[in-house]
Protein backbone atom coordinates (compact mmCIF):
# COMPACT_ATOMS: atom_id res chain seq x y z
CA UNK A 1 0.00 0.00 0.00
CA UNK A 2 0.89 3.33 -1.25
CA UNK A 3 0.98 6.05 2.11
CA UNK A 4 -0.05 9.43 1.15
CA UNK A 5 2.82 11.56 1.16
CA UNK A 6 4.72 9.12 -1.95
CA UNK A 7 1.07 9.42 -3.63
CA UNK A 8 1.69 13.42 -3.66
CA UNK A 9 5.35 12.99 -4.12
CA UNK A 10 4.05 10.86 -7.43
CA UNK A 11 1.28 13.69 -8.52
CA UNK A 12 3.97 15.77 -8.50
CA UNK A 13 6.34 14.63 -10.53
CA UNK A 14 3.94 13.79 -13.12
CA UNK A 15 2.49 17.67 -12.87
CA UNK A 16 6.29 18.60 -13.91
CA UNK A 17 7.05 15.78 -16.51
CA UNK A 18 3.75 17.46 -18.10
CA UNK A 19 5.00 20.41 -17.80
CA UNK A 20 7.93 20.20 -19.38
CA UNK A 21 6.13 18.43 -22.86
CA UNK A 22 5.75 14.82 -21.68
CA UNK A 23 2.37 12.94 -22.13
CA UNK A 24 0.76 12.17 -19.00
CA UNK A 25 -0.07 8.10 -19.74
CA UNK A 26 3.75 8.23 -20.37
CA UNK A 27 5.03 9.58 -17.54
CA UNK A 28 2.82 7.27 -15.31
CA UNK A 29 3.96 4.32 -16.92
CA UNK A 30 7.36 5.14 -15.87
CA UNK A 31 5.97 5.13 -12.26
CA UNK A 32 4.26 2.04 -12.77
CA UNK A 33 1.17 3.99 -12.37
CA UNK A 34 -2.67 3.87 -14.32
CA UNK A 35 -4.00 6.89 -15.40
CA UNK A 36 -7.33 6.00 -13.52
CA UNK A 37 -5.39 5.49 -10.31
CA UNK A 38 -3.57 8.93 -10.49
CA UNK A 39 -7.60 10.28 -11.54
CA UNK A 40 -8.50 8.74 -8.07
CA UNK A 41 -5.71 10.00 -6.18
CA UNK A 42 -6.71 13.89 -7.21
CA UNK A 43 -9.84 13.51 -6.03
CA UNK A 44 -8.99 11.61 -3.09
CA UNK A 45 -5.12 11.79 -1.73
CA UNK A 46 -6.22 9.18 1.03
CA UNK A 47 -6.02 5.52 0.86
CA UNK A 48 -9.66 4.43 1.63
CA UNK A 49 -9.04 0.98 1.45
CA UNK A 50 -10.07 -0.96 4.57
CA UNK A 51 -6.37 -2.32 5.68
CA UNK A 52 -4.45 0.63 4.72
CA UNK A 53 -3.08 2.98 7.94
CA UNK A 54 -4.17 6.37 8.57
CA UNK A 55 -3.75 9.14 10.57
CA UNK A 56 -4.78 8.67 14.23
CA UNK A 57 -7.81 11.38 14.53
CA UNK A 58 -6.82 14.12 16.58
CA UNK A 59 -10.03 14.22 18.59
CA UNK A 60 -9.64 10.60 19.41
CA UNK A 61 -10.36 9.50 22.80
CA UNK A 62 -7.42 7.88 25.06
CA UNK A 63 -7.69 4.77 26.68
CA UNK A 64 -7.74 6.63 30.02
CA UNK A 65 -10.53 9.36 28.75
CA UNK A 66 -12.85 6.03 27.76
CA UNK A 67 -12.34 4.43 31.40
CA UNK A 68 -13.08 7.85 32.51
CA UNK A 69 -16.62 7.61 30.77
CA UNK A 70 -17.54 3.94 31.94
CA UNK A 71 -16.30 4.92 35.35
CA UNK A 72 -18.99 7.68 34.85
CA UNK A 73 -21.54 6.05 33.42
CA UNK A 74 -21.53 2.99 35.97
CA UNK A 75 -20.83 4.88 38.98
CA UNK A 76 -23.96 4.84 41.96
CA UNK A 77 -26.30 6.90 41.08
CA UNK A 78 -25.63 7.06 37.52
CA UNK A 79 -25.82 3.22 36.49
CA UNK A 80 -29.47 3.29 35.39
CA UNK A 81 -29.06 7.18 33.77
CA UNK A 82 -29.03 7.54 30.05
CA UNK A 83 -26.12 8.99 28.56
CA UNK A 84 -28.77 12.13 27.94
CA UNK A 85 -29.33 12.14 31.70
CA UNK A 86 -25.66 11.26 32.75
CA UNK A 87 -23.98 14.28 31.01
CA UNK A 88 -26.43 17.44 32.46
CA UNK A 89 -25.83 15.78 35.84
CA UNK A 90 -22.32 15.54 35.90
CA UNK A 91 -22.31 19.18 34.50
CA UNK A 92 -24.19 20.62 38.00
CA UNK A 93 -21.40 18.83 39.78
CA UNK A 94 -19.00 20.93 38.06
CA UNK A 95 -18.05 18.41 35.73
CA UNK A 96 -17.54 17.31 32.02
CA UNK A 97 -16.47 13.77 31.21
CA UNK A 98 -17.61 13.75 27.12
CA UNK A 99 -20.78 13.87 25.18
CA UNK A 100 -23.94 12.09 25.09
CA UNK A 101 -22.74 10.63 21.86
CA UNK A 102 -19.45 9.78 23.33
CA UNK A 103 -20.86 7.89 26.20
CA UNK A 104 -23.40 6.07 23.54
CA UNK A 105 -20.67 5.00 21.42
CA UNK A 106 -18.30 3.94 24.42
CA UNK A 107 -20.88 1.76 25.86
CA UNK A 108 -22.08 0.35 22.74
CA UNK A 109 -18.07 -0.99 22.35
CA UNK A 110 -18.33 -2.34 25.93
CA UNK A 111 -21.31 -4.18 25.45
CA UNK A 112 -23.38 -1.98 27.37
CA UNK A 113 -25.33 -0.73 25.22
CA UNK A 114 -28.84 -1.80 26.11
CA UNK A 115 -31.11 -0.17 27.26
CA UNK A 116 -30.46 1.09 31.08
CA UNK A 117 -31.84 0.50 34.94
CA UNK A 118 -35.52 -1.86 35.33
CA UNK A 119 -36.11 -0.90 31.49
CA UNK A 120 -33.11 -2.91 30.13
CA UNK A 121 -34.93 -6.23 31.85
CA UNK A 122 -36.60 -8.17 28.98
CA UNK A 123 -39.88 -10.00 29.68
CA UNK A 124 -39.07 -13.63 30.46
CA UNK A 125 -40.35 -16.23 28.35
CA UNK A 126 -42.90 -18.60 29.75
CA UNK A 127 -41.18 -21.37 31.10
CA UNK A 128 -41.74 -24.44 28.94
CA UNK A 129 -38.17 -26.27 29.85
CA UNK A 130 -38.92 -29.45 32.24
CA UNK A 131 -37.20 -32.80 32.86
CA UNK A 132 -38.60 -36.04 33.59
CA UNK A 133 -36.80 -38.76 35.27
CA UNK A 134 -39.10 -41.28 35.74
CA UNK A 135 -42.73 -41.89 33.96
CA UNK A 136 -45.60 -39.74 35.08
CA UNK A 137 -43.73 -36.53 35.90
CA UNK A 138 -44.38 -34.96 32.56
CA UNK A 139 -46.89 -35.38 30.18
CA UNK A 140 -48.08 -33.41 27.14
CA UNK A 141 -51.41 -33.30 25.52
CA UNK A 142 -52.70 -31.72 21.68
CA UNK A 143 -55.82 -32.48 19.75
CA UNK A 144 -55.76 -33.24 16.18
CA UNK A 145 -58.85 -33.46 13.91
CA UNK A 146 -59.84 -36.74 11.87
CA UNK A 147 -61.28 -36.27 8.34
CA UNK A 148 -64.63 -38.00 7.95
CA UNK A 149 -66.51 -38.74 4.91
CA UNK A 150 -68.97 -35.65 5.13
CA UNK A 151 -66.77 -32.19 4.41
CA UNK A 152 -66.09 -29.80 6.49
CA UNK A 153 -67.09 -31.77 9.64
CA UNK A 154 -64.33 -33.57 11.51
CA UNK A 155 -63.73 -36.23 14.81
CA UNK A 156 -61.26 -34.75 17.72
CA UNK A 157 -58.68 -37.36 19.07
CA UNK A 158 -57.79 -35.88 22.64
CA UNK A 159 -54.32 -37.15 23.61
CA UNK A 160 -52.19 -37.30 26.63
CA UNK A 161 -48.55 -38.96 26.40
CA UNK A 162 -45.52 -39.69 29.32
CA UNK A 163 -42.51 -37.70 27.66
CA UNK A 164 -40.16 -39.77 29.65
CA UNK A 165 -41.76 -43.28 27.91
CA UNK A 166 -43.68 -42.08 25.49
CA UNK A 167 -46.68 -44.12 26.33
CA UNK A 168 -49.82 -43.25 25.32
CA UNK A 169 -51.56 -42.53 28.92
CA UNK A 170 -55.00 -41.94 27.82
CA UNK A 171 -56.63 -40.98 24.54
CA UNK A 172 -60.40 -40.04 23.82
CA UNK A 173 -62.96 -39.50 20.24
CA UNK A 174 -64.88 -36.57 20.11
CA UNK A 175 -67.23 -34.72 18.12
CA UNK A 176 -66.30 -31.33 18.96
CA UNK A 177 -63.21 -30.00 20.64
CA UNK A 178 -64.39 -28.41 24.50
CA UNK A 179 -62.62 -28.29 27.97
CA UNK A 180 -65.24 -30.53 29.44
CA UNK A 181 -64.03 -33.53 27.61
CA UNK A 182 -59.88 -32.18 28.20
CA UNK A 183 -60.98 -32.09 32.24
CA UNK A 184 -62.90 -35.97 31.99
CA UNK A 185 -59.66 -37.18 29.70
CA UNK A 186 -57.20 -35.77 32.04
CA UNK A 187 -59.09 -37.51 35.29
CA UNK A 188 -59.24 -40.77 33.58
CA UNK A 189 -55.36 -40.57 33.32
CA UNK A 190 -54.61 -39.53 36.40
CA UNK A 191 -56.86 -42.15 37.78
CA UNK A 192 -55.44 -45.24 35.38
CA UNK A 193 -52.07 -43.85 36.43
CA UNK A 194 -52.51 -42.85 39.61
CA UNK A 195 -50.52 -39.99 40.28
CA UNK A 196 -52.82 -38.25 42.99
CA UNK A 197 -49.86 -36.80 45.54
CA UNK A 198 -47.28 -36.82 43.26
CA UNK A 199 -45.99 -33.68 41.05
CA UNK A 200 -47.06 -33.45 37.39
CA UNK A 201 -46.52 -31.20 34.96
CA UNK A 202 -49.23 -31.27 32.12
CA UNK A 203 -47.89 -29.51 29.10
CA UNK A 204 -49.62 -28.44 25.74
CA UNK A 205 -50.21 -25.39 23.62
CA UNK A 206 -52.62 -22.18 24.24
CA UNK A 207 -55.72 -23.74 22.04
CA UNK A 208 -59.36 -22.65 23.73
CA UNK A 209 -59.63 -26.11 25.53
CA UNK A 210 -56.01 -25.70 27.06
CA UNK A 211 -56.40 -22.84 28.81
CA UNK A 212 -59.93 -22.39 29.62
CA UNK A 213 -61.28 -21.80 33.40
CA UNK A 214 -62.65 -25.67 33.33
CA UNK A 215 -59.43 -27.05 32.56
CA UNK A 216 -57.51 -25.16 35.00
CA UNK A 217 -59.70 -26.17 37.65
CA UNK A 218 -59.88 -29.67 36.73
CA UNK A 219 -55.32 -29.45 37.34
CA UNK A 220 -55.59 -27.71 40.19
CA UNK A 221 -58.09 -30.15 42.03
CA UNK A 222 -55.48 -33.00 40.75
CA UNK A 223 -52.57 -31.14 41.88
CA UNK A 224 -51.45 -30.72 38.38
CA UNK A 225 -48.58 -28.08 36.95
CA UNK A 226 -49.62 -26.46 33.93
CA UNK A 227 -47.33 -25.50 31.36
CA UNK A 228 -47.79 -23.68 27.64
CA UNK A 229 -46.05 -23.26 24.76
CA UNK A 230 -44.95 -19.85 24.56
CA UNK A 231 -46.86 -17.21 22.06
CA UNK A 232 -45.85 -17.95 18.34
CA UNK A 233 -43.53 -20.88 18.79
CA UNK A 234 -44.62 -23.80 16.64
CA UNK A 235 -42.26 -26.54 17.87
CA UNK A 236 -43.12 -26.14 22.08
CA UNK A 237 -45.59 -29.39 21.98
CA UNK A 238 -42.62 -31.22 19.62
CA UNK A 239 -43.47 -34.88 21.39
CA UNK A 240 -47.53 -34.20 20.65
CA UNK A 241 -46.60 -33.59 16.90
CA UNK A 242 -43.91 -35.66 16.47
CA UNK A 243 -46.86 -38.80 17.62
CA UNK A 244 -49.60 -37.54 15.62
CA UNK A 245 -47.45 -37.51 12.59
CA UNK A 246 -46.71 -40.89 13.66
CA UNK A 247 -50.36 -42.09 13.96
CA UNK A 248 -51.34 -40.27 10.15
CA UNK A 249 -48.45 -41.73 8.37
CA UNK A 250 -48.02 -45.34 9.47
CA UNK A 251 -49.52 -48.14 7.57
CA UNK A 252 -52.22 -48.45 9.67
CA UNK A 253 -54.05 -44.77 8.79
CA UNK A 254 -57.12 -45.93 6.99
CA UNK A 255 -56.77 -44.82 3.06
CA UNK A 256 -60.34 -43.46 3.26
CA UNK A 257 -61.71 -40.56 6.27
CA UNK A 258 -63.68 -42.16 8.88
CA UNK A 259 -67.82 -42.61 8.42
CA UNK A 260 -68.84 -43.15 11.94
CA UNK A 261 -67.73 -41.68 15.46
CA UNK A 262 -67.05 -45.36 16.86
CA UNK A 263 -64.91 -46.25 13.47
CA UNK A 264 -63.04 -43.41 14.09
CA UNK A 265 -62.73 -44.61 18.35
CA UNK A 266 -61.82 -48.10 16.88
CA UNK A 267 -58.86 -46.95 14.81
CA UNK A 268 -57.68 -44.89 17.73
CA UNK A 269 -57.98 -48.18 20.48
CA UNK A 270 -55.89 -50.49 17.99
CA UNK A 271 -53.07 -47.65 16.81
CA UNK A 272 -52.28 -46.82 21.04
CA UNK A 273 -52.06 -50.59 21.63
CA UNK A 274 -49.77 -51.29 18.89
CA UNK A 275 -47.66 -48.14 19.68
CA UNK A 276 -47.51 -48.63 23.32
CA UNK A 277 -47.06 -52.32 22.93
CA UNK A 278 -45.66 -53.16 19.78
CA UNK A 279 -43.85 -50.32 18.15
CA UNK A 280 -40.26 -50.08 19.15
CA UNK A 281 -39.39 -46.85 19.47
CA UNK A 282 -36.59 -45.53 17.87
CA UNK A 283 -36.00 -42.93 20.43
CA UNK A 284 -36.11 -45.04 23.17
CA UNK A 285 -32.83 -47.62 21.63
CA UNK A 286 -35.98 -49.29 20.01
CA UNK A 287 -38.10 -50.46 22.96
CA UNK A 288 -41.45 -50.03 23.30
CA UNK A 289 -43.56 -47.38 25.10
CA UNK A 290 -44.97 -49.83 27.79
CA UNK A 291 -41.58 -51.46 28.49
CA UNK A 292 -40.06 -48.24 29.54
CA UNK A 293 -43.01 -47.21 31.33
CA UNK A 294 -42.63 -49.99 33.50
CA UNK A 295 -38.57 -49.88 33.95
CA UNK A 296 -38.65 -53.18 31.92
CA UNK A 297 -36.42 -51.48 29.09
CA UNK A 298 -33.44 -51.88 31.56
CA UNK A 299 -32.54 -55.52 32.18
CA UNK A 300 -34.04 -55.68 28.14
CA UNK A 301 -31.12 -52.81 27.24
CA UNK A 302 -28.45 -54.91 29.19
CA UNK A 303 -29.27 -58.54 27.82
CA UNK A 304 -28.59 -56.88 24.28
CA UNK A 305 -25.50 -55.48 25.14
CA UNK A 306 -24.43 -59.00 26.99
CA UNK A 307 -25.20 -60.52 22.93
CA UNK A 308 -23.51 -57.96 21.45
CA UNK A 309 -19.78 -57.71 23.80
CA UNK A 310 -20.61 -62.34 23.10
CA UNK A 311 -20.14 -61.45 19.01
CA UNK A 312 -17.43 -58.42 20.13
CA UNK A 313 -15.30 -61.37 21.63
CA UNK A 314 -15.89 -64.33 18.71
CA UNK A 315 -14.79 -61.62 16.08
CA UNK A 316 -12.79 -58.53 17.59
CA UNK A 317 -11.34 -57.94 14.24
CA UNK A 318 -14.96 -56.84 13.22
CA UNK A 319 -15.57 -54.37 16.25
CA UNK A 320 -12.97 -51.43 15.89
CA UNK A 321 -15.48 -48.99 17.20
CA UNK A 322 -16.76 -50.94 20.27
CA UNK A 323 -20.40 -52.07 20.51
CA UNK A 324 -23.59 -50.00 20.25
CA UNK A 325 -24.85 -48.18 23.01
CA UNK A 326 -27.49 -49.59 24.50
CA UNK A 327 -27.78 -47.47 27.26
CA UNK A 328 -31.01 -44.97 27.84
CA UNK A 329 -31.15 -41.65 28.98
CA UNK A 330 -32.04 -41.15 32.33
CA UNK A 331 -33.48 -37.56 31.86
CA UNK A 332 -35.84 -36.63 28.96
CA UNK A 333 -36.17 -32.98 28.44
CA UNK A 334 -39.11 -30.97 27.08
CA UNK A 335 -37.84 -28.37 25.02
CA UNK A 336 -34.08 -27.91 26.77
CA UNK A 337 -33.01 -24.36 26.35
CA UNK A 338 -29.62 -24.94 23.98
CA UNK A 339 -28.74 -28.28 25.59
CA UNK A 340 -25.95 -29.47 23.44
CA UNK A 341 -26.11 -33.25 22.42
CA UNK A 342 -23.64 -35.41 23.36
CA UNK A 343 -21.54 -37.55 20.34
CA UNK A 344 -22.76 -40.81 19.79
CA UNK A 345 -21.09 -43.24 22.08
CA UNK A 346 -19.61 -47.27 22.00
CA UNK A 347 -18.43 -48.81 24.24
CA UNK A 348 -14.70 -49.20 23.89
CA UNK A 349 -13.04 -52.51 23.31
CA UNK A 350 -11.27 -54.34 26.06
Amino acid sequence: MINVPDRREAIALIDEAVESGARQSRACEELGLNARTLQRWRHTPEDGRPGAQRPVPANKLSEAERQAVLAAANAPGYESLTPHQIVPKLADEGRYVASESTFYRVLKAEGQGQRRGRSQQAKSRPLTTHCAKGANQVWCWDITWMPTTVKGRFFYWYMMQDIYSRKLVVNEVHENESEEHAKQLLELGCLREKTAGRPLVLHSDNGAAMKGGTMRAAMHDLGVSPSYSRPRVSNDNAYAEALFRTAKYCPLWPERPFDTLQQARDWVYRFVRWYNEEHRHSGLKYVTPNQRHSEEATPLLARRTMVYEAARDRHPQRWSRGIRNWKLDPEVYLNPERVEQAPKEYRKAA
